[in-house]
């Protein structure tokens, strides 16, 4: 099992919230030994205010998915430096040192520019849901 996906905290906002959509689908996949499912405490918490901002019904399904991931600690700082706000920048800070293969995230404002541009984003795939499922299934 390469597949190392670092889930951002819209993804995990999603699968909660939706959970027969395609971001909750990865957790299916997980279920099945298919792929490992990361994140940092700082996107599960940003997920959890969100959810309880909107879909406060949603929080008990989210704190069920994140069994299901392994935390990581957010770095101080991210070892590379890309064009991104300092809150997303430490989020993918925790991707790469958490040895994702895969960021995936449904931000394309900020991270856009980065999609499936690997060489530029020391060697993280980052995708939304859809462009990982297009491109692996």
């Amino acid at each position: 099992m390469n597949l190392r996906l670092f889930l951002d905290a819209n993804i995990l906002f999603t699968a909660a919230y939706s959970p027969e959509g395609l971001s909750a689908l990865l957790f299916k996949l997980r279920r099945r030994g298919i792929l490992r499912l990361l994140t940092s405490e700082h996107a599960a918490e940003e997920a959890r205010v969100n959810l309880q901002l909107k879909q406060p019904d949603a929080l008990g399904r989210l704190e069920r998915l994140l069994k299901l991931l392994e935390v990581v600690h957010t770095p101080a700082k991210s070892p590379i430096a890309l064009s991104l706000p300092e809150d997303d920048l430490s989020i993918f800070g925790a991707a790469l040192a958490a040895g994702a293969t895969h960021f995936i995230t449904g931000d394309r404002k900020h991270f856009g520019r980065y999609f499936d541009r690997p060489a530029h984003t020391a060697g993280i795939c980052i995708q939304t849901v859809r462009q990982f499922f297009d491109d692996r299934f």
